[in-house]
Protein backbone atom coordinates (compact mmCIF):
# COMPACT_ATOMS: atom_id res chain seq x y z
CA UNK A 1 0.00 0.00 0.00
CA UNK A 2 2.64 2.45 0.82
CA UNK A 3 4.48 1.37 -2.15
CA UNK A 4 1.57 2.35 -4.14
CA UNK A 5 0.93 5.83 -3.10
CA UNK A 6 4.42 7.21 -2.50
CA UNK A 7 5.39 8.37 -5.95
CA UNK A 8 2.03 10.13 -5.78
CA UNK A 9 1.94 11.61 -2.86
CA UNK A 10 5.72 12.74 -3.56
CA UNK A 11 4.65 14.23 -6.98
CA UNK A 12 1.96 15.80 -5.15
CA UNK A 13 4.26 17.25 -2.48
CA UNK A 14 6.50 18.07 -5.64
CA UNK A 15 3.96 19.94 -7.57
CA UNK A 16 2.44 21.90 -4.43
CA UNK A 17 5.82 23.15 -3.13
CA UNK A 18 6.19 24.31 -7.12
CA UNK A 19 3.50 26.34 -7.23
CA UNK A 20 3.02 27.71 -2.88
CA UNK A 21 6.62 27.00 -1.98
CA UNK A 22 7.21 30.72 -1.08
CA UNK A 23 3.64 31.38 -0.09
CA UNK A 24 4.54 28.30 2.74
CA UNK A 25 7.48 29.65 3.68
CA UNK A 26 6.03 33.48 4.03
CA UNK A 27 3.48 32.48 6.42
CA UNK A 28 5.66 29.88 8.06
CA UNK A 29 8.27 32.90 8.88
CA UNK A 30 5.62 35.21 10.16
CA UNK A 31 4.53 32.22 12.80
CA UNK A 32 8.11 31.74 13.41
CA UNK A 33 8.51 36.04 13.71
CA UNK A 34 5.59 35.88 15.99
CA UNK A 35 6.95 32.95 18.52
CA UNK A 36 10.27 34.01 18.55
CA UNK A 37 9.49 38.08 19.67
CA UNK A 38 6.87 36.78 22.58
CA UNK A 39 10.12 34.58 23.19
CA UNK A 40 12.24 37.29 23.68
CA UNK A 41 9.97 39.41 25.52
CA UNK A 42 10.62 37.83 28.28
CA UNK A 43 14.08 38.66 28.39
CA UNK A 44 16.15 41.61 29.10
CA UNK A 45 16.94 42.71 25.66
CA UNK A 46 18.87 46.01 25.53
CA UNK A 47 18.02 48.91 22.64
CA UNK A 48 21.59 48.12 20.77
CA UNK A 49 20.90 44.00 20.77
CA UNK A 50 17.37 44.65 19.34
CA UNK A 51 19.15 47.29 16.67
CA UNK A 52 21.56 44.66 15.56
CA UNK A 53 18.78 41.59 15.98
CA UNK A 54 16.18 43.92 13.30
CA UNK A 55 18.83 44.40 11.06
CA UNK A 56 17.91 41.31 8.25
CA UNK A 57 14.11 42.93 8.44
CA UNK A 58 15.75 46.16 7.75
CA UNK A 59 17.56 44.81 4.94
CA UNK A 60 14.21 43.56 3.38
CA UNK A 61 12.34 47.01 3.46
CA UNK A 62 15.25 48.35 1.93
CA UNK A 63 15.41 45.80 -1.23
CA UNK A 64 11.43 46.65 -1.41
CA UNK A 65 11.89 50.09 -0.99
CA UNK A 66 14.58 50.34 -3.53
CA UNK A 67 12.63 48.89 -6.49
CA UNK A 68 9.42 50.92 -5.95
CA UNK A 69 11.00 53.98 -8.29
CA UNK A 70 12.32 51.93 -11.17
CA UNK A 71 9.19 50.04 -11.10
CA UNK A 72 6.46 52.68 -11.20
CA UNK A 73 8.14 54.96 -13.64
CA UNK A 74 9.05 52.03 -16.21
CA UNK A 75 5.35 50.38 -15.71
CA UNK A 76 3.30 53.22 -16.08
CA UNK A 77 5.80 55.20 -19.02
CA UNK A 78 5.72 51.27 -20.95
CA UNK A 79 2.54 49.99 -20.29
CA UNK A 80 0.27 54.15 -21.01
CA UNK A 81 3.08 54.36 -24.39
CA UNK A 82 1.64 51.27 -26.09
CA UNK A 83 -2.24 52.07 -25.41
CA UNK A 84 -4.54 53.84 -27.90
CA UNK A 85 -5.52 57.43 -26.20
CA UNK A 86 -9.36 56.46 -25.98
CA UNK A 87 -8.63 53.05 -25.00
CA UNK A 88 -6.73 54.68 -21.93
CA UNK A 89 -8.62 57.39 -21.10
CA UNK A 90 -11.25 54.82 -20.72
CA UNK A 91 -9.46 52.26 -18.33
CA UNK A 92 -8.14 56.16 -16.34
CA UNK A 93 -11.84 57.12 -16.05
CA UNK A 94 -13.11 53.72 -14.35
CA UNK A 95 -9.98 52.95 -12.63
CA UNK A 96 -10.25 56.11 -10.12
CA UNK A 97 -14.08 56.02 -10.42
CA UNK A 98 -13.75 52.56 -8.84
CA UNK A 99 -11.11 53.82 -6.15
CA UNK A 100 -13.07 56.44 -5.21
CA UNK A 101 -16.49 54.60 -4.63
CA UNK A 102 -14.79 51.92 -3.02
CA UNK A 103 -12.96 53.80 -0.70
CA UNK A 104 -15.85 55.65 0.32
CA UNK A 105 -17.96 52.42 0.98
CA UNK A 106 -15.22 51.31 3.15
CA UNK A 107 -15.50 55.08 5.50
CA UNK A 108 -19.30 53.89 5.51
CA UNK A 109 -18.90 50.92 6.67
CA UNK A 110 -16.11 51.89 9.91
CA UNK A 111 -18.83 54.61 10.31
CA UNK A 112 -21.70 52.04 10.92
CA UNK A 113 -19.83 49.63 13.22
CA UNK A 114 -18.32 52.04 15.61
CA UNK A 115 -21.52 53.72 16.01
CA UNK A 116 -23.17 50.04 16.47
CA UNK A 117 -20.21 49.10 18.79
CA UNK A 118 -19.59 52.30 20.46
CA UNK A 119 -15.96 51.03 21.35
CA UNK A 120 -15.04 54.24 23.06
CA UNK A 121 -17.96 54.74 25.26
CA UNK A 122 -17.41 54.20 29.19
CA UNK A 123 -13.50 53.87 27.79
CA UNK A 124 -11.21 55.68 30.24
CA UNK A 125 -8.16 56.64 28.69
CA UNK A 126 -4.72 58.46 30.00
CA UNK A 127 -4.61 61.25 27.50
CA UNK A 128 -0.96 62.28 26.48
CA UNK A 129 -2.01 65.60 24.99
CA UNK A 130 1.12 67.47 23.94
CA UNK A 131 -0.95 70.76 25.35
CA UNK A 132 -1.07 73.24 22.42
CA UNK A 133 1.25 72.01 20.47
CA UNK A 134 0.87 72.91 16.33
CA UNK A 135 -2.13 71.54 15.01
CA UNK A 136 -2.43 71.90 10.92
CA UNK A 137 -5.20 72.90 9.46
CA UNK A 138 -7.78 70.66 6.87
CA UNK A 139 -6.75 73.39 4.39
CA UNK A 140 -3.18 73.38 4.56
CA UNK A 141 -3.03 69.48 4.65
CA UNK A 142 -4.87 69.21 1.37
CA UNK A 143 -3.45 72.20 -0.48
CA UNK A 144 0.32 69.60 0.21
CA UNK A 145 -1.59 67.03 -1.37
CA UNK A 146 -2.08 69.50 -4.50
CA UNK A 147 1.39 70.35 -4.31
CA UNK A 148 2.82 67.17 -4.10
CA UNK A 149 0.74 66.13 -7.57
CA UNK A 150 2.91 68.49 -9.10
CA UNK A 151 6.81 68.41 -7.59
CA UNK A 152 8.90 71.29 -8.60
CA UNK A 153 11.89 69.06 -8.58
CA UNK A 154 11.29 65.87 -10.23
CA UNK A 155 14.79 64.27 -8.73
CA UNK A 156 13.64 65.61 -5.27
CA UNK A 157 10.35 64.21 -5.50
CA UNK A 158 12.53 60.75 -5.33
CA UNK A 159 13.55 61.10 -1.90
CA UNK A 160 10.85 63.97 -0.57
CA UNK A 161 7.58 65.51 -0.55
CA UNK A 162 6.25 69.01 0.56
CA UNK A 163 4.81 69.47 3.54
CA UNK A 164 4.13 72.37 5.45
CA UNK A 165 5.62 73.08 9.05
CA UNK A 166 4.37 75.72 11.57
CA UNK A 167 7.04 77.62 13.24
CA UNK A 168 6.38 79.17 16.64
CA UNK A 169 5.85 82.97 16.41
CA UNK A 170 6.13 84.51 20.29
CA UNK A 171 3.13 87.35 20.03
CA UNK A 172 4.38 89.94 23.06
CA UNK A 173 1.47 90.76 25.71
CA UNK A 174 -0.26 93.75 25.66
CA UNK A 175 0.96 96.09 28.35
CA UNK A 176 -0.75 96.03 31.43
CA UNK A 177 -1.49 99.75 33.08
CA UNK A 178 -1.66 97.92 36.61
CA UNK A 179 0.95 95.15 37.43
CA UNK A 180 -0.24 91.62 38.85
CA UNK A 181 0.26 90.58 42.35
CA UNK A 182 -0.09 87.21 44.10
CA UNK A 183 0.60 86.07 47.72
CA UNK A 184 2.87 82.98 48.30
CA UNK A 185 2.20 81.71 51.43
CA UNK A 186 5.23 79.85 52.43
CA UNK A 187 5.14 75.79 54.30
CA UNK A 188 5.36 75.62 58.07
CA UNK A 189 9.11 75.21 58.02
CA UNK A 190 9.82 78.51 55.45
CA UNK A 191 7.19 80.22 57.69
CA UNK A 192 8.67 79.92 60.91
CA UNK A 193 11.77 81.46 59.43
CA UNK A 194 9.73 84.29 57.52
CA UNK A 195 6.93 84.44 59.65
CA UNK A 196 5.26 86.55 56.74
CA UNK A 197 3.84 85.91 53.49
CA UNK A 198 6.30 86.76 49.72
CA UNK A 199 4.34 89.48 47.51
CA UNK A 200 4.99 88.41 44.19
CA UNK A 201 4.87 90.60 40.80
CA UNK A 202 3.50 88.31 38.08
CA UNK A 203 4.42 88.93 34.55
CA UNK A 204 2.26 87.90 31.49
CA UNK A 205 3.75 84.98 29.27
CA UNK A 206 4.25 85.63 25.80
CA UNK A 207 1.19 84.23 23.49
CA UNK A 208 2.68 82.02 20.91
CA UNK A 209 0.99 81.72 17.35
CA UNK A 210 2.29 79.02 14.69
CA UNK A 211 2.78 80.54 11.45
CA UNK A 212 3.36 77.28 8.27
CA UNK A 213 5.92 77.80 5.94
CA UNK A 214 7.46 75.74 3.50
CA UNK A 215 9.18 72.67 4.33
CA UNK A 216 9.69 68.97 3.29
CA UNK A 217 9.39 65.32 4.75
CA UNK A 218 11.67 62.88 3.87
CA UNK A 219 9.48 59.95 2.12
CA UNK A 220 9.21 59.37 -1.95
CA UNK A 221 6.40 61.60 -3.15
CA UNK A 222 4.91 58.85 -4.82
CA UNK A 223 1.77 60.46 -6.30
CA UNK A 224 4.06 63.58 -8.26
CA UNK A 225 5.99 60.43 -9.48
CA UNK A 226 3.01 58.36 -10.54
CA UNK A 227 1.19 61.65 -12.55
CA UNK A 228 4.55 62.80 -14.26
CA UNK A 229 5.19 59.07 -15.31
CA UNK A 230 1.76 58.70 -16.77
CA UNK A 231 1.72 61.96 -18.62
CA UNK A 232 5.09 60.70 -19.82
CA UNK A 233 3.93 57.45 -21.02
CA UNK A 234 1.05 59.30 -23.12
CA UNK A 235 2.71 61.62 -25.16
CA UNK A 236 5.65 58.84 -25.69
CA UNK A 237 2.50 56.79 -27.09
CA UNK A 238 1.40 60.03 -29.52
CA UNK A 239 5.07 60.25 -30.64
CA UNK A 240 5.60 57.29 -32.36
CA UNK A 241 8.62 56.27 -33.63
CA UNK A 242 10.18 58.80 -32.43
CA UNK A 243 9.44 57.96 -28.66
CA UNK A 244 10.07 53.91 -29.55
CA UNK A 245 13.78 54.19 -28.07
CA UNK A 246 12.70 55.78 -24.53
CA UNK A 247 10.05 53.46 -24.25
CA UNK A 248 12.25 50.22 -24.94
CA UNK A 249 14.49 51.80 -22.15
CA UNK A 250 11.12 51.61 -19.83
CA UNK A 251 10.81 47.95 -21.18
CA UNK A 252 14.01 46.77 -20.80
CA UNK A 253 14.03 48.65 -16.90
CA UNK A 254 10.65 46.86 -16.56
CA UNK A 255 11.62 43.57 -17.43
CA UNK A 256 14.75 43.64 -15.13
CA UNK A 257 13.23 45.19 -11.90
CA UNK A 258 10.96 42.03 -12.39
CA UNK A 259 13.70 39.50 -12.74
CA UNK A 260 15.42 41.17 -9.48
CA UNK A 261 11.90 40.61 -7.97
CA UNK A 262 12.05 37.00 -8.77
CA UNK A 263 15.63 36.26 -7.32
CA UNK A 264 15.10 38.62 -4.11
CA UNK A 265 11.83 37.12 -3.10
CA UNK A 266 13.58 33.79 -1.98
CA UNK A 267 14.97 36.23 0.67
CA UNK A 268 11.73 37.73 2.21
CA UNK A 269 11.16 34.75 4.44
CA UNK A 270 14.29 35.27 6.44
CA UNK A 271 13.73 38.53 6.50
CA UNK A 272 10.36 38.79 7.69
CA UNK A 273 10.67 36.42 10.91
CA UNK A 274 13.28 39.31 12.06
CA UNK A 275 10.89 41.95 11.21
CA UNK A 276 8.13 40.95 12.21
CA UNK A 277 9.83 40.03 15.53
CA UNK A 278 11.77 42.91 16.03
CA UNK A 279 8.02 44.59 16.20
CA UNK A 280 7.00 42.42 18.40
CA UNK A 281 9.64 43.23 20.93
CA UNK A 282 8.99 47.26 20.20
CA UNK A 283 5.44 47.44 21.41
CA UNK A 284 4.16 47.95 24.71
CA UNK A 285 2.19 45.57 27.04
CA UNK A 286 -0.50 43.29 25.37
CA UNK A 287 -2.50 43.06 28.58
CA UNK A 288 -2.52 46.69 29.05
CA UNK A 289 -3.16 47.42 25.67
CA UNK A 290 -6.04 44.88 25.29
CA UNK A 291 -8.02 46.18 28.63
CA UNK A 292 -7.76 49.82 27.01
CA UNK A 293 -8.04 49.47 23.46
CA UNK A 294 -9.70 46.20 22.93
CA UNK A 295 -12.87 47.02 21.62
CA UNK A 296 -10.94 49.71 19.80
CA UNK A 297 -8.90 47.08 17.52
CA UNK A 298 -11.71 44.75 17.33
CA UNK A 299 -14.10 47.20 15.57
CA UNK A 300 -11.03 47.98 13.29
CA UNK A 301 -10.18 44.55 12.40
CA UNK A 302 -14.33 43.79 11.93
CA UNK A 303 -14.77 46.64 9.32
CA UNK A 304 -11.17 45.38 7.41
CA UNK A 305 -12.93 41.78 7.21
CA UNK A 306 -16.74 42.88 6.06
CA UNK A 307 -14.88 45.26 3.43
CA UNK A 308 -12.18 42.86 2.52
CA UNK A 309 -13.53 39.30 2.61
CA UNK A 310 -17.46 40.48 1.71
CA UNK A 311 -18.10 43.60 -0.19
CA UNK A 312 -14.64 43.80 -2.46
CA UNK A 313 -15.00 40.07 -3.66
CA UNK A 314 -18.80 40.77 -4.01
CA UNK A 315 -17.98 44.21 -6.31
CA UNK A 316 -15.40 41.56 -7.92
CA UNK A 317 -17.94 38.80 -8.88
CA UNK A 318 -20.79 41.41 -9.62
CA UNK A 319 -18.61 43.13 -11.99
CA UNK A 320 -16.83 39.79 -13.85
CA UNK A 321 -19.24 37.35 -12.88
CA UNK A 322 -16.28 34.97 -11.80
CA UNK A 323 -14.88 33.49 -8.49
CA UNK A 324 -12.95 35.94 -6.52
CA UNK A 325 -11.76 33.89 -4.16
CA UNK A 326 -9.83 31.75 -6.72
CA UNK A 327 -8.29 35.33 -8.09
CA UNK A 328 -7.40 35.92 -4.12
CA UNK A 329 -5.81 32.53 -4.00
CA UNK A 330 -3.15 34.52 -6.38
CA UNK A 331 -2.45 37.08 -4.10
CA UNK A 332 -1.71 35.17 -0.85
CA UNK A 333 2.08 35.87 -1.22
CA UNK A 334 1.69 39.50 -1.77
CA UNK A 335 -1.40 39.48 1.12
CA UNK A 336 1.47 37.95 3.70
CA UNK A 337 4.31 40.51 2.46
CA UNK A 338 1.95 43.39 3.14
CA UNK A 339 1.65 41.89 6.72
CA UNK A 340 5.29 41.82 7.17
CA UNK A 341 5.78 45.21 5.81
CA UNK A 342 2.91 47.54 6.74
CA UNK A 343 3.80 49.47 3.33
CA UNK A 344 1.24 49.01 0.32
CA UNK A 345 4.31 50.70 -1.68
CA UNK A 346 7.04 48.10 -0.63
CA UNK A 347 4.58 45.44 -1.91
CA UNK A 348 4.34 46.90 -5.17
CA UNK A 349 6.40 44.84 -6.61
CA UNK A 350 5.27 41.59 -5.10
CA UNK A 351 1.74 42.55 -6.31
CA UNK A 352 2.79 43.36 -9.61
CA UNK A 353 4.48 39.56 -9.74
CA UNK A 354 1.25 37.36 -8.46
CA UNK A 355 -0.92 39.55 -10.79
CA UNK A 356 1.22 38.29 -13.99
CA UNK A 357 2.17 35.40 -12.92
CA UNK A 358 -0.82 33.66 -10.93
CA UNK A 359 -3.53 35.65 -11.92
CA UNK A 360 -3.02 36.08 -15.42
CA UNK A 361 -4.10 39.92 -15.42
CA UNK A 362 -3.11 41.62 -18.73
CA UNK A 363 0.10 43.27 -18.68
CA UNK A 364 -0.41 46.68 -19.85
CA UNK A 365 -3.06 46.93 -17.45
CA UNK A 366 -1.44 46.17 -14.34
CA UNK A 367 1.11 48.38 -15.18
CA UNK A 368 -1.41 51.49 -14.93
CA UNK A 369 -3.88 49.79 -12.43
CA UNK A 370 -1.35 49.07 -9.26
CA UNK A 371 0.95 52.25 -9.42
CA UNK A 372 -1.60 54.53 -9.38
CA UNK A 373 -3.95 52.20 -6.65
CA UNK A 374 -1.01 51.88 -4.42
CA UNK A 375 -1.00 55.75 -4.71
CA UNK A 376 -4.47 56.63 -4.14
CA UNK A 377 -6.34 53.52 -3.30
CA UNK A 378 -6.02 53.15 0.37
CA UNK A 379 -9.42 51.58 1.13
CA UNK A 380 -8.38 49.92 4.91
CA UNK A 381 -6.84 53.67 5.85
CA UNK A 382 -9.93 55.24 5.33
CA UNK A 383 -12.07 53.11 7.10
CA UNK A 384 -9.20 53.36 9.98
CA UNK A 385 -9.57 56.94 9.82
CA UNK A 386 -12.94 57.17 10.29
CA UNK A 387 -13.75 54.78 13.11
CA UNK A 388 -10.44 56.28 15.25
CA UNK A 389 -12.19 59.85 14.39
CA UNK A 390 -15.49 58.52 16.31
CA UNK A 391 -13.59 56.57 18.67
CA UNK A 392 -12.00 59.69 19.93
CA UNK A 393 -15.42 61.79 20.18
CA UNK A 394 -16.79 58.97 22.01
CA UNK A 395 -13.83 59.20 24.71
CA UNK A 396 -14.26 63.01 24.66
CA UNK A 397 -18.01 62.31 25.29
CA UNK A 398 -18.59 64.23 22.09
CA UNK A 399 -21.97 64.00 20.22
CA UNK A 400 -21.21 63.84 16.70
CA UNK A 401 -24.09 64.88 14.52
CA UNK A 402 -25.46 64.30 10.97
CA UNK A 403 -23.73 66.49 9.10
CA UNK A 404 -20.34 66.03 10.94
CA UNK A 405 -20.28 62.44 10.01
CA UNK A 406 -20.85 63.41 6.98
CA UNK A 407 -17.94 65.66 7.13
CA UNK A 408 -15.70 62.66 8.48
CA UNK A 409 -16.64 60.55 5.60
CA UNK A 410 -15.67 63.11 3.03
CA UNK A 411 -12.59 63.75 4.34
CA UNK A 412 -11.81 60.51 5.69
CA UNK A 413 -11.74 59.82 2.05
CA UNK A 414 -10.00 62.64 0.93
CA UNK A 415 -6.80 62.27 3.25
CA UNK A 416 -6.44 58.73 2.38
CA UNK A 417 -5.09 59.57 -1.30
CA UNK A 418 -3.15 61.75 0.32
CA UNK A 419 -1.40 58.97 2.99
CA UNK A 420 1.67 57.83 1.50
CA UNK A 421 2.02 53.91 1.18
CA UNK A 422 4.63 53.47 4.57
CA UNK A 423 4.37 52.47 8.18
CA UNK A 424 1.46 53.64 9.94
CA UNK A 425 0.88 57.28 7.54
CA UNK A 426 -2.74 56.69 8.63
CA UNK A 427 -1.63 58.96 11.99
CA UNK A 428 0.06 61.79 9.91
CA UNK A 429 -3.61 62.40 7.70
CA UNK A 430 -5.63 61.60 10.67
CA UNK A 431 -5.41 65.52 11.67
CA UNK A 432 -7.45 66.17 8.63
CA UNK A 433 -10.34 64.09 9.92
CA UNK A 434 -10.36 65.27 13.46
CA UNK A 435 -9.97 68.98 12.69
CA UNK A 436 -12.95 68.90 10.39
CA UNK A 437 -15.13 68.46 13.05
CA UNK A 438 -13.47 70.31 16.09
CA UNK A 439 -12.11 67.26 18.08
CA UNK A 440 -8.41 67.86 19.48
CA UNK A 441 -5.48 66.35 17.38
CA UNK A 442 -3.22 65.54 20.09
CA UNK A 443 -5.65 62.70 21.39
CA UNK A 444 -4.04 60.74 18.31
CA UNK A 445 -1.73 59.44 21.32
CA UNK A 446 -4.47 57.68 22.80
CA UNK A 447 -4.10 55.20 19.39
CA UNK A 448 -0.91 55.09 18.74
CA UNK A 449 0.18 51.92 20.80
CA UNK A 450 -2.25 49.54 19.28
CA UNK A 451 -1.85 51.26 15.78
CA UNK A 452 1.86 48.73 14.42
CA UNK A 453 -1.05 45.89 14.21
CA UNK A 454 -3.96 47.02 12.97
CA UNK A 455 -1.35 49.17 10.24
CA UNK A 456 -0.53 45.74 9.37
CA UNK A 457 -3.96 44.46 8.59
CA UNK A 458 -5.43 47.23 7.07
CA UNK A 459 -2.37 47.39 4.18
CA UNK A 460 -3.51 43.76 3.23
CA UNK A 461 -6.98 45.25 2.46
CA UNK A 462 -4.90 48.24 0.57
CA UNK A 463 -3.40 45.19 -1.27
CA UNK A 464 -6.06 43.28 -2.00
CA UNK A 465 -7.95 46.54 -3.09
CA UNK A 466 -5.57 47.16 -5.59
CA UNK A 467 -5.15 43.84 -7.01
CA UNK A 468 -9.44 42.92 -7.48
CA UNK A 469 -9.14 46.53 -9.01
CA UNK A 470 -6.97 44.66 -11.58
CA UNK A 471 -8.76 41.97 -11.89
CA UNK A 472 -11.96 43.93 -12.68
CA UNK A 473 -10.85 46.63 -14.85
CA UNK A 474 -8.57 43.57 -16.81
CA UNK A 475 -12.24 42.40 -17.32
CA UNK A 476 -14.42 45.81 -18.13
CA UNK A 477 -11.53 46.60 -20.42
CA UNK A 478 -10.76 43.38 -22.23
CA UNK A 479 -11.86 44.61 -25.92
CA UNK A 480 -9.80 47.29 -26.00
CA UNK A 481 -6.52 44.81 -25.79
CA UNK A 482 -5.37 42.07 -27.49
CA UNK A 483 -5.24 38.94 -25.15
CA UNK A 484 -2.08 36.56 -25.29
CA UNK A 485 -4.48 33.78 -27.23
CA UNK A 486 -4.68 36.44 -30.24
CA UNK A 487 -1.16 37.49 -30.48
CA UNK A 488 -0.15 34.15 -30.29
CA UNK A 489 -2.75 33.62 -33.06
CA UNK A 490 -1.52 36.10 -34.83
CA UNK A 491 2.20 35.17 -35.09
CA UNK A 492 1.53 31.44 -36.03
CA UNK A 493 -1.73 30.85 -37.62
CA UNK A 494 -4.92 32.32 -39.51
CA UNK A 495 -6.71 34.71 -36.83
CA UNK A 496 -10.53 35.82 -37.37
CA UNK A 497 -10.33 39.28 -39.94
CA UNK A 498 -6.73 38.30 -40.92
CA UNK A 499 -5.26 38.95 -44.59
CA UNK A 500 -2.02 37.77 -46.07
CA UNK A 501 0.57 40.43 -47.27
CA UNK A 502 0.65 39.09 -50.45
CA UNK A 503 -3.32 39.43 -50.88
CA UNK A 504 -3.24 42.81 -50.33
CA UNK A 505 -0.46 43.58 -52.32
CA UNK A 506 1.34 46.21 -50.10
CA UNK A 507 4.52 45.79 -47.86
CA UNK A 508 4.57 46.07 -43.95
CA UNK A 509 5.38 49.71 -43.85
CA UNK A 510 2.22 50.42 -45.86
CA UNK A 511 0.03 48.62 -43.88
CA UNK A 512 -0.86 51.88 -41.60
CA UNK A 513 -2.02 53.92 -45.25
CA UNK A 514 -5.08 50.83 -45.12
CA UNK A 515 -6.15 52.19 -41.72
CA UNK A 516 -9.34 53.63 -42.23
CA UNK A 517 -11.61 55.89 -39.76
CA UNK A 518 -13.19 52.70 -38.15
CA UNK A 519 -10.84 49.76 -38.50
CA UNK A 520 -6.89 49.58 -38.22
CA UNK A 521 -4.60 46.79 -39.86
CA UNK A 522 -1.97 45.41 -37.54
CA UNK A 523 0.71 43.22 -38.78
CA UNK A 524 2.36 40.04 -36.84
CA UNK A 525 4.89 38.38 -39.44
CA UNK A 526 3.31 38.16 -42.92
CA UNK A 527 -0.30 38.06 -41.54
CA UNK A 528 -2.53 41.72 -41.35
CA UNK A 529 -5.21 41.67 -38.37
CA UNK A 530 -7.97 44.06 -39.21
CA UNK A 531 -9.14 45.42 -35.95
CA UNK A 532 -12.04 47.76 -35.08
CA UNK A 533 -10.20 50.18 -33.01
CA UNK A 534 -6.76 51.19 -32.81
CA UNK A 535 -4.59 49.26 -30.14
CA UNK A 536 -0.92 50.47 -30.57
CA UNK A 537 0.82 53.00 -32.16
CA UNK A 538 2.20 51.45 -35.03
CA UNK A 539 4.54 53.08 -37.61
CA UNK A 540 3.22 56.26 -38.98
CA UNK A 541 4.16 57.50 -42.74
Amino acid sequence: MHSVFSPAIKKYLKDYLKRNGLLTLSVVAVITGCVLGFLLRGQTVSTQAKIYFSFPGELLMRLLKMLILPLITSSLMSGLSSMESKACCRMGVLTVTYYLWTTFIAVVVGIILVIIIKPGMGTEMESNRLGGGPVMTSADALLDLVRNMIPSNLVEATFQQYKTDLVPVPKAPATQKTPSFVYVVPDEENEKKAGQSILLELTPAPEVHYKPKPGSSQQMNVLGIVIFSATMGLLLGKMGERGLPLVNVCQCINECVMKIINAAVWYFPFGIIFLVAGKILDMSDPSSLGKKLGWYGITVLAGLFVHGLILLPLFYFLLTRKNPFVFIRGLLQAMVIALATSSSSATLPITMKCLLENCHVDRQIARFVLPVGATINMDGTALYEAVAAIFIAQVNEYELDFGQLVTISITATAASIGAAGIPQAGLVTMVIVLTSVGLPPDDITLIVAIDWILDRFRTMINVLGDALAAGIIGHLCRKDFPTDAEVSQAANGNPPNSHNLQDLNVSGTEVPLLASKDSVYEVFGDTVIERPTVYYNICQV
